[in-house]
């Protein structure tokens, strides 16, 4: 993974007031977990859009009142509303202890069921994903030059090295869907052309029963 550095400060007090005050003052009230203590600090609000405003995923070195700590994003709280960014929650690395982070996808390859009249459907943009952060790439790429009418592309069939999926093996991450035919397309037009007839057929057929007048009784 790719690292960024930012520099924070710690929070004076923890509490709504604080954390209003922080906002004001175009700060993101944050926490960092994973440690032997929860440290509270806050992020100026510019350097923080770096990390949201992108597909990218970081490992960050955050340098909070002079202390170093590295770190991933793991959690973001937006105002209903503005989406305004409330608050973020950051989880501490260590060396050689696992984690677990959510990876996006790129997809490769010209697609052959594309080619042969098929529809491409990608399911999944991101995937989760343990390992030591070391081995943890920027970004899954999953390719698709292989991939006719019909076939798909899921959870076990991505293989990296000392990486470990964690969705569901049997979850779709793209797959090439038939594409409906001119000829099926006028198959179901001639079928509810005559489902018209027929109707129409019928409903004649039953007027003219009702219309017919008994004869007169002599």
């Amino acid at each position: 993974m790719k690292t960024v550095s930012l520099s924070g400060s710690l929070r004076e007090s923890v509490g709504k007031k604080d954390a209003k005050k922080n906002r004001r003052e175009g700060k993101i009230p944050c926490m960092l977990y994973g440690g032997k203590e929860q440290i509270a600090f806050v992020l100026k609000n510019l350097d923080f859009e770096k990390l949201i405003f992108t597909p990218d995923i970081y490992l960050l070195n955050l340098n909070i009142d002079g202390k170093e700590h590295f770190a991933i994003l793991q959690d973001v709280q937006y105002h209903p509303v503005t989406d305004m960014v409330l608050h973020a929650d950051f989880l501490e690395v260590k060396e050689g202890k696992p984690i677990t982070i959510g990876l996006p996808v790129r997809f490769i390859g010209n697609v052959p069921g594309v080619m042969a009249g098929g529809s491409l459907i990608k399911k999944m943009r991101k995937v989760i994903a343990k390992g030591v952060a070391s081995d943890i790439p920027d970004f899954i790429e999953v390719d698709m030059s292989k991939l006719n009418i019909g076939d798909n592309i899921k959870i076990k069939d991505l293989k990296v090295d000392k990486l470990e999926f964690l969705d569901h093996e049997n979850a779709v991450l793209v797959l090439v869907k038939t594409a409906r035919t001119v000829e099926e397309i006028e198959g179901i037009e001639e079928e509810e052309e005559e489902e018209g007839v027929e109707g129409a057929e019928e409903a004649e057929g039953g007027e003219a029963a009702e219309g017919e007048s008994k004869p007169a009784e002599e």
